[in-house]
C-alpha cells in the first residue's frame, strides 16, 4: 500500500499561503464566534440585569442531600411518554442527574454515559466514542436511539449518531434517562438496544448568572458563559455560549491528527401562558474543527492516499414544544423542530436538512386506564458529495416518516399490578409498513419492592449507507485488485423480539438495589456477502473488482444481566456501584458467505462491566469524588481488559465561588479503548484540568 499526504493545493505557492491563511482564519473564526458569543449573551445579561434584578439559579440538591427513597422515585418521563416514578417503570431505565454529572468531573455527554450500568462507552481518539447498550459498540451507535430533549439526533446516512457534536452546557442538563432495551413502541425505530434522552433544565430553573472557565494537560481551554432571566412573571430565558479546545491522543507512531475544538451558543425560553399552557423555545448553533486521518482508495497508482485534515462541523437546531393540561392526568402537547447538519470531512461532505412535527394526547379513562396516543411526520433530505470512489446514488434523496402509536396501562389492582400494552405502527421510505409492539407488567408486592416483566419488539430501519452506497477500496496493487462494496435496496430491517426481567428494592433507608436480566434475539442482522469477481475496464486502468453486497445474512442471541447499587453510607457520604454481564453470540443464516461479521460483533463487547463510586462531602465546603472502572477486553478490536479511575476535588471558598481539580484515567499515562479502524489506534491519555465557576 502506497500512501500520500494530502495538500488541498500542493501545486501553486501562492495559492499553499492562502490556504494556510484560510486555515489559521478558520481557527481565529472559531476563537472570535465563542469570544463573540460570550460577549453577546454578556450584554444581553447586563441590560437584562439592569432592567429587572433575576433571581438566583436553583441549585440542584446535594447528592449527599437525597434520601434512597427520593432517588427510587425520582421522576422519569422516557419510558412511557409521560410523568412518572422511576419505581414505577416497567423498564431497564437509569437516571443520571445534574449532581452525578457535575461530581464525575465529566466534560462530555459520552464520558457522563459511563455512570450508567449495561452502556458501553469506548473512546475511539479524541473526537471520537464507540458507544452501544448490550452490545454492538460502534462509531455511531446504529442501534441506539439518542434524544436532546426529544430532538432525534439519528442521521440515516451512515446510520447513527456523530457524538463528538451533540454538545451542551452540562450545567445545564437535568438528567440523562438510559433505558437498556427497546423503546420502539413509544420512539419508533432504531431505538433497538437502548434510548438516551438528554434532558435540559427549564429556564426558571437556570436564573442569574454562572461563569465556568479551566485548563488542563488534555483539555487546553475550555469556558462556558450563562445568562438567566424574567419576562414578566410567569416567563424565564437563558442563553449562553461556550468553547472548548482539546488535544489529541497519544499515537506511538506521532500522528497527532485528532485535536478538537468547538464553539457552541443557543437560547431556552418557557412560558407559562395560563394555568393550563405551557410553551417552550430553544435553539442551538454551533461550528467545529475535528482532526482526521482517513485512507482512500483511489484507482489509479498508487491507488491509496491518505488525508490527514481537519473536518468542518456546523450546523444548528431550533425546537418548539406546547403543552396543554387537560384535567385529571390528562396532556396534550405538540412538538415541532427544524435541524440542519453541515459535515465536511476529508472524504465526503453531507448537509442535512430535517423537519419533525410530533402530537401527543394521554388520558385517563376511568379509574384503571391510561391511554397514551399520538402520531408523527418527518422529513429529512440530505445531499453527499465524495471522492470518486465513495458514492451515494442518488446524490441528494428526501425521505419521509409517518407514524402513529397507541399505549395503555391498565391499572389491574390499584398500586399493586399494571399491565401496559402498546404499538407504534410506520411508514418509511426504506422498508414501507413496521409494526413495533410491547406489553409489560408491574408488581409492587410491597411498598418498597418492584417486579416487572417486558416483552418487545423493535426494528432498525435500513438507512442509505445499506441501500445507496458504492464504495472501492484496494486489496492488492499489483493486479491491481479492488473490492467494490455495494448497497442492496433488498436489504430489509433488522428485528429484535426481546425479553425482560426486573427487580427493585429498598432493602433500608440507606440501601437501594436495582436488577435487571434479559434476553434478546435478533432476526437479519446485517452480513457483507461475496460476489463473484469481474474485469472492468473503466475507469481505467483495467482492474479486477470483487464484490461484497450488504445482505440481512446474520441472525444471535445476546443474554446478561445489570446491576445498580445506591448506598447512602453516612450523612456526607455516598456509594454508587454498577456491574453488567453480556453475551453476545451470533451466527450465519444458511446461505451466508460472511466470514467477518460474526466474530468482529461478538469480540467488540465487553463480557464484564464495573464501576464505583463514592461521593463524600468532607467538609461544608469541600467535596471528594472517586469513580473507578472496570472494562473486560475487547478481542476483536485488540484492546485488552483495563481499569481506570476519576477523581475530583471540589471546594467552594465562598458561596459564587467554586474550585474544582479534576484528575481523569489515572492508572496508567495511555491506554486503549478502542481500534481505531484505518485511522491507527488511538490511546486516550491521563489528564488533568482546573476549573473554576462563579454563579450569581
Amino acid at each position: 500500500m502506497f500512501t500520500v499526504n494530502f495538500q488541498p493545493m500542493p501545486a501553486d505557492p501562492n495559492r499553499r499561503i492562502v490556504a494556510r491563511l484560510l486555515l489559521v482564519s478558520r481557527a481565529a473564526a472559531l476563537v472570535v464566534a465563542g469570544i463573540g458569543a460570550f460577549v453577546l449573551v454578556g450584554w444581553v445579561g447586563v441590560v437584562s440585569a439592569a432592567a429587572q434584578s433575576a433571581p438566583a439559579e436553583k441549585e440542584p440538591r446535594d447528592l449527599t442531600e437525597l434520601s434512597v427513597e427520593e432517588l427510587a422515585n425520582v421522576e422519569v418521563s422516557t419510558a412511557g411518554k409521560k410523568p412518572q416514578k422511576r419505581s414505577e417503570v416497567a423498564a431497564a431505565i437509569y437516571v443520571i442527574t445534574q449532581e452525578d454529572i457535575r461530581r464525575s468531573g465529566a466534560t462530555s455527554i459520552p464520558e457522563a454515559l459511563r455512570l450508567a450500568p449495561g452502556v458501553i462507552v469506548a473512546r475511539v481518539d479524541s473526537n471520537k466514542w464507540a458507544i452501544g447498550t448490550r452490545g454492538f459498540p460502534s462509531r455511531l451507535s446504529r442501534s441506539l436511539l439518542v434524544l436532546m430533549d426529544g430532538r432525534s439526533v439519528y442521521t440515516p446516512l451512515f446510520a447513527g449518531v456523530y457524538w463528538e457534536v451533540q454538545d451542551t452546557p452540562l450545567e445545564d442538563i437535568e438528567r440523562i434517562e438510559v433505558i437498556r432495551g427497546p423503546g420502539g413502541t413509544l420512539w419508533g425505530a432504531n431505538a433497538v438496544n437502548g434510548v438516551v434522552n438528554v434532558i435540559t433544565r427549564e429556564a426558571r430553573d437556570t436564573q442569574g448568572m454562572l461563569v465556568s472557565a479551566g485548563a488542563g494537560t488534555v483539555d487546553r481551554g475550555f469556558s462556558s458563559f450563562r445568562y438567566g432571566g424574567r419576562w414578566g412573571e410567569n416567563n424565564a430565558y437563558r442563553v449562553y455560549g461556550k468553547f472548548f479546545n482539546r488535544d489529541p491522543g497519544f499515537h506511538a507512531a506521532g500522528n497527532n491528527f485528532d485535536d478538537w475544538r468547538m464553539g457552541q451558543a443557543g437560547f431556552r425560553s418557557d412560558w407559562e401562558l395560563n394555568p393550563r399552557d405551557h410553551f417552550t423555545l430553544q435553539g442551538d448553533v454551533y461550528r467545529g474543527e475535528s482532526g482526521q486521518r482517513v485512507s482512500f482508495t483511489i484507482l489509479s497508482p498508487p491507488s491509496v492516499a491518505t488525508v490527514q485534515q481537519n473536518a468542518d462541523l456546523s450546523g444548528g437546531n431550533v425546537l418548539g414544544r406546547w403543552r396543554r393540561a387537560l384535567g385529571n392526568d390528562s396532556e396534550a402537547a405538540l412538538q415541532f423542530y427544524y435541524d440542519r447538519t453541515d459535515r465536511d470531512e476529508p472524504t465526503f461532505r453531507e448537509i442535512r436538512d430535517t423537519f419533525d412535527l410530533d402530537f401527543q394526547n394521554r388520558l385517563r379513562l376511568g379509574r384503571h386506564h391510561d391511554l397514551n396516543w399520538g402520531a408523527g411526520y418527518r422529513l429529512s433530505s440530505g445531499e453527499f458529495t465524495g471522492v470518486p470512489t465513495i458514492v451515494f446514488r442518488p446524490a441528494r434523496r428526501t425521505d419521509h416518516l409517518f407514524s402513529a402509536f397507541l399505549q395503555d396501562g391498565i391499572t389491574l389492582i390499584e398500586d399493586r399490578l399494571t399491565l401496559t400494552v402498546g404499538a407504534k405502527l410506520e411508514h418509511n421510505s426504506y422498508s414501507a409498513w413496521e409494526l413495533q409492539p410491547s406489553a409489560r407488567v408491574l408488581w409492587k408486592p410491597a411498598r418498597r419492592h418492584t417486579l416487572w416483566a417486558a416483552i418487545t419488539r423493535a426494528v432498525r430501519t435500513p438507512s442509505r449507507v445499506e441501500h445507496d452506497l458504492e464504495s472501492t477500496s484496494l486489496l492488492e496493487p499489483v493486479t491491481p485488485t479492488f473490492s467494490r462494496f455495494l448497497g442492496d435496496r433488498n436489504f430489509v430491517p433488522e428485528t429484535l423480539l426481546s425479553q425482560a426481567l426486573g427487580y427493585r428494592v429498598q432493602a433500608t433507608d440507606q440501601l437501594f438495589l436495582d436488577l435487571t436480566g434479559f434476553y434478546n434475539r435478533y432476526f437479519d442482522l446485517l452480513s457483507i456477502e461475496p460476489g463473484t469477481p469481474f474485469f472492468e475496464a473503466t475507469p481505467p486502468p483495467p482492474h479486477l473488482a470483487v464484490p461484497v453486497t450488504v445482505r440481512n445474512g446474520m441472525e444471535g442471541r445476546t443474554w446478561g444481566a445489570e446491576a445498580a447499587l445506591d448506598w447512602r453510607a453516612t450523612g456526607r457520604w455516598r456509594f454508587k456501584a454498577a456491574y453488567s454481564f453480556l453475551r453476545v453470540n451470533l451466527s450465519r443464516k444458511p446461505g451466508s458467505l460472511d466470514v467477518g461479521t460474526e466474530k468482529s460483533t461478538e469480540g467488540s463487547s465487553p463480557r464484564h462491566q464495573f464501576s464505583l463510586s463514592s461521593f463524600a462531602n468532607l467538609t461544608r465546603n469541600i467535596d471528594l469524588d472517586v469513580t473507578l472502572r472496570y472494562v473486560a477486553e475487547l478481542v476483536s478490536q485488540g484492546v485488552p481488559q483495563y481499569a481506570t479511575a476519576d477523581a475530583r476535588l471540589g471546594w467552594r471558598p465562598r458561596p459564587p465561588w467554586e474550585i474544582a481539580v479534576v484528575g481523569q484515567n489515572l492508572f496508567a499515562g495511555h491506554h486503549l479503548e478502542f481500534g481505531g479502524g484505518n485511522a491507527g489506534r488511538t490511546e486516550i491519555r491521563r489528564g488533568v484540568y482546573l476549573q473554576l465557576s462563579w454563579r450569581h
